[in-house]
């Protein structure tokens, strides 16, 4: 008799499949960095996809010097404000807080207002909409904070950034997007001192990689609510005199033990998971809107009135989806390719062709 062959229905990888505890994803490692100091991550807002004619500068592939065609999303990044610079010290237990340092109002509003229209529309923003996504200080000593840092041993610095949605259209809203991002590169004197440089103003998205850098990508896949075992696990249809439905698991174990196991394909919710796309190559970033957007905008977003990213390939989440980006941390080869030579870019039924 042949030997009856069933292999699983989905992966136990990512379980339990639940819903994201919030939309803005959370990084946990970081990789260490270069020899310069710089910040080890951005965000902006997925707008949609595009199809690019480039020069392919891969080493050892077939197709290396030749022109291919490939996908890419296209990721709105207006610029981020530093708010604050977060230390940490390392413990028994792990990195530990040992104080923040934030950026005066003043500062911030001046930064801000080189973005909007006024002074008062740039203290609208800070005092307003960062107001609902965090308590702003009313006062902070920062003197006292810095001979505090003298006295401690620093592990690790971190910026506390927020995004600028509020000078976009594809996203309804114009709350920021509050997150940290890792100074990484060079020595804890010099991540110090670039922190200094950089609190309570604006960082680009060239500011963290460059097009031919690989970077990871991170976000909240797209969700799909409560569905059942046939599409969430992927399992056959009973046949179809099955007692009681089809579309079910067979059984859902054995009489011992007295409970279910969690490798049972049950229904449950499906989507909206935050999830990690390693080694996506930067393919273009550019300030022109004009070189991207289509005739009427994207569908589901509109146009891009900032800076934009072209990375190849797709990413998690519908569009209007808050993408995060982070250096490569399995470029174990630190492979660095040359900035693409895009010849084509499809902005349909308006086509523009870059020259080389």
């Amino acid at each position: 008799m042949s030997k009856v062959s069933r292999p699983r229905r989905g992966s136990l990888a990512y379980s339990p499949r639940k819903r994201a505890s919030r939309e803005v994803p959370r990084i946990r490692s970081w990789p260490d960095g270069g020899e310069k100091p710089h910040i080890q991550g951005f965000a902006g807002y997925k707008a949609g996809m595009v199809h690019v004619s480039m020069i392919d500068e891969r080493p050892h592939v077939i197709t290396h010097g030749m022109e291919i065609t490939v996908p890419a999303t296209v990721v709105e990044t207006p610029p981020m404000i530093i708010a604050a610079l977060r230390f940490y010290e390392r413990t028994p237990y792990g990195l530990k807080t040992i104080t923040e340092i934030w950026a005066d109002k003043d500062a911030l509003v001046e930064t801000i207002s080189n973005y909007v229209d006024g002074t008062s529309n740039a203290r609208k923003v800070v005092e307003d909409y960062l107001e609902r996504r965090i308590d702003v200080y009313k006062k902070h000593d920062k003197e006292s904070k810095w001979k505090k840092l003298e006295k401690s041993s620093i592990a690790d610095i971190r910026v506390l950034a927020f995004t600028q949605p509020y000078l976009i259209t594809g996203v309804p809203k114009k709350v920021p997007d509050f997150m940290e991002i890792r100074i990484g590169g060079g020595s804890i004197e010099e991540r110090v001192e670039y922190g200094k440089n950089v609190l309570g103003k604006d960082v680009k998205f060239k500011d963290f990689a460059s097009p031919g850098s690989l970077v990871d990508v991170i976000a909240v896949t797209k969700g799909h609510g409560y569905q059942g075992p046939v599409k969430r696990w992927g399992i056959k249809l009973l046949y179809h005199k099955a007692r009681k439905g089809r579309r079910k698991a067979g059984s859902k174990g054995p009489k011992t033990p007295h409970w279910v196991r969690p490798t049972v394909p049950l229904p449950g919710q499906m989507g909206y998971h935050q999830r990690t796309e390693y080694n996506k190559l930067v393919i273009k970033y550019g300030e022109d809107p004009s070189e991207i957007n289509p005739a009427g905008g994207f569908k589901h977003y509109g146009v891009i009135r900032t800076a934009y990213v072209l990375v190849h390939g797709s990413t998690p989440g519908p569009v209007k989806r808050l993408i995060r980006f982070r250096e490569a941390i399995r470029n174990v080869d630190n492979i660095k390719l040359p900035e693409p030579k895009v010849t084509y870019i499809s902005t349909w039924p308006v086509e523009r062709v870059i020259a080389l």
